[in-house]
């Protein structure tokens, strides 16, 4: 049957919200995954599959006005999405390697995050999910986001050099609201080992949305960042930037490289070297060893504004690591803020994003 006008509010009236609960819950676990808290995740976002299963069926169920397909097809995408991923993190439990097996479930939330993306220019509760909490009642930022064509070319979130994770390739995401006669400050954000920027590009979406800066989410040319060879993704990133740079007015004056795990890593491996162009770098639960110096170029490191991020519970790179870094980045001069999250495992926290970014734009 076809459904009414009041049937398909209906249907949108109940998948909208019930998806967007589901990625929040993905986003909460994913803040606070860690191989003691696993099992209390998954008591916790346990229910919050039942109405999205309930949703996405009755949405499945209906034939839907053929001038709201493109309605349909953004949000089951994206309900599946979650869905899958909510199922396939509480049955992480019973896989041979559960932590690996949680992580990978947690790929359901970019994946959501990308297929619902569209319909924020349309729908206010979608547009809120993608804009910081403090400004989600900025009325000048909503009027900002209403005059902006979403659909112009050059705004939006793009993949450039192939699908969202190809090897060597980058995504990216410029406000819908860019205009070339100011100049945007620039965030170049590297995924840990085995992710892939498609993916870790929406951890900083809704941020760039709001305070309006562009993003490039680049994926390393290997499964992880040539840490000991910077010579084989460092040049590639640069490139990217430039690219960037020669379509979109960016400030060379506020370049941000950060990371999580191995992007965080290599955030310093790049950051520390004379001819790096990035003016702040933000290393999240990343390793640092003492060795990294005999690379780096005193000259740069010598008031370098660098902002450590790490968790006192990462199991993978231990937070003496992240204090070792601090003291020894200090002694060579570099203007370092050094923050240790008490309830933070080997997981990228989002809620720091904020933090970040008031130190990078302020």
């Amino acid at each position: 049957m076809t459904i009414s006008d009041g049937e398909t509010t209906d249907i949108i009236a109940a998948l909208v919200p019930a998806t967007l609960r589901g990625l929040h819950a993905l986003e909460f676990a994913g803040r606070h995954l860690a191989p003691a808290t696993l099992k209390e995740l998954i008591e916790a976002i346990g229910q919050r599959n039942d109405d999205l299963v309930s949703a996405l069926t009755a949405s499945r169920n209906f034939d839907w006005p053929e001038r709201l397909g493109p309605v349909r097809d953004c949000l089951e995408r994206s309900a599946a999405a979650v869905t899958e991923g909510i199922t396939a993190f509480l049955s992480a439990p019973g896989a041979p390697q559960p932590m690996i097996a949680a992580y990978r479930a947690l790929r359901g939330y970019a994946r959501g995050a990308e297929a619902l993306y569209p319909l924020a220019a349309h729908l206010q509760p979608v547009s809120q999910f993608f804009l910081e909490a403090s400004a989600r009642d900025d009325a000048a930022l909503s009027a900002r986001l209403a005059k902006a064509d979403p659909t112009r070319e050059g705004v939006g979130y793009m993949h450039v050099d192939g699908p969202a994770g190809t090897r060597g390739a980058f995504s990216l995401y410029v406000p819908e609201y860019y205009v070339p006669d100011r100049t945007w400050p620039l965030v170049v954000a590297m995924h840990g080992g085995s992710g892939n920027g498609g993916a870790f590009l929406w951890s900083w979406v809704r941020e760039a949305r709001t305070r309006g800066f562009i993003v490039i989410a680049p994926t390393a040319r290997g499964s992880t960042w040539s840490l000991m060879e910077p010579e084989v993704d460092g040049p590639n990133i640069d490139s990217m930037v430039e690219r960037v740079a020669a379509d979109w007015n960016v400030d060379r004056s506020k370049q941000l490289l950060t990371g999580m795990s191995d992007g965080g890593t290599f955030a310093y491996v790049l950051g520390l070297r004379g001819d790096c162009h990035f003016t702040h770098l933000a290393p999240v639960a990343a390793a640092f060893h003492p060795m990294l110096m005999t690379f780096a170029d005193a000259n740069r490191v010598r008031d370098l504004p660098i902002h450590i991020v790490h968790g006192t519970q990462d199991w993978m790179f231990p937070p003496e690591l992240a204090q070792g870094a601090e003291r020894t980045l200090k002694q060579a001069g570099a203007a370092v803020v050094y923050r240790e999250i008490t309830n933070l495992s080997h997981t990228y926290p989002r809620d720091e994003n904020a933090t970040i970014l008031d130190w990078f734009l302020r």
